[in-house]
């Protein structure tokens, strides 16, 4: 998101903590960060200047201790948003799911699945003893991947509804999916949980 010519005006507050008046002029970003990070600990802004106050009094710059304090803070939770966007986290998301789910690449590549949906492709696609088991395993769905993405923008990330269709060989088995966006950062992948099927 870019920068925004009202996020550098600095503005002048005066904070009451404790009997203590302080008066504080910050750029608007860091008050938007301070009323943001004292929210989520369930807190006041100046309750959470008081415990900024106390920990870096050492400094005698109380607006430098606050910024420094709403850049660690975004730190912070950037690199928390990051484990939990990842692949691992996909990973775990589908194996706790009882039904048969994979996650799916923009270009339709099943990248990690459940044990239930190896199962499903085992139960409804049986390999012969003439088949290569090395064979690809073939993927449409009833709806294209891109127009699932420009759904689930436009619905509000509710689920989407598909057809599809895997094949090996010439073996097919159809059935049907709900689709949602994993919440990775890149790639955009999908995750897809089997139900019909």
């Amino acid at each position: 998101m870019p920068l925004a010519a009202e996020d550098f005006g600095l503005e002048f507050r005066v904070v009451t903590r404790g009997g203590v008046r302080r008066g504080i002029r910050l750029e608007r970003a860091f008050w938007i960060s301070l009323k943001q990070m004292a929210e989520n600990r369930r807190c006041t802004i100046g309750m959470l200047i008081d415990e900024i106050a106390g920990n870096h009094s050492e400094t005698g710059n109380l607006t430098s201790a606050i910024r420094v304090a709403c850049i660690r803070a975004l730190a912070d939770e950037n690199l928390t948003l990051r484990k939990l966007a990842s692949i691992k986290t996909i990973n775990a998301i589908l194996v706790a799911c009882p039904s048969p789910a994979f996650a799916l690449a923009s270009s339709k590549k099943i990248l990690t699945f459940n044990a239930a949906f190896q199962q499903l492709v085992k139960r409804q696609l049986p390999m012969t003893p003439n088949d290569d088991a090395r064979q690809d395993l073939k993927l449409a769905l009833d709806i294209g991947v891109a127009d699932i993405f420009a759904r689930l923008d436009a619905n509000g990330e509710t689920p989407v509804t598909s057809g599809f269709v895997i094949g090996a060989g010439e073996r097919r088995y159809r059935g049907q999916l709900n689709a949602v966006r994993a919440p990775v950062l890149e790639p955009e992948l999908l995750m897809a949980f089997v139900f019909n099927g």
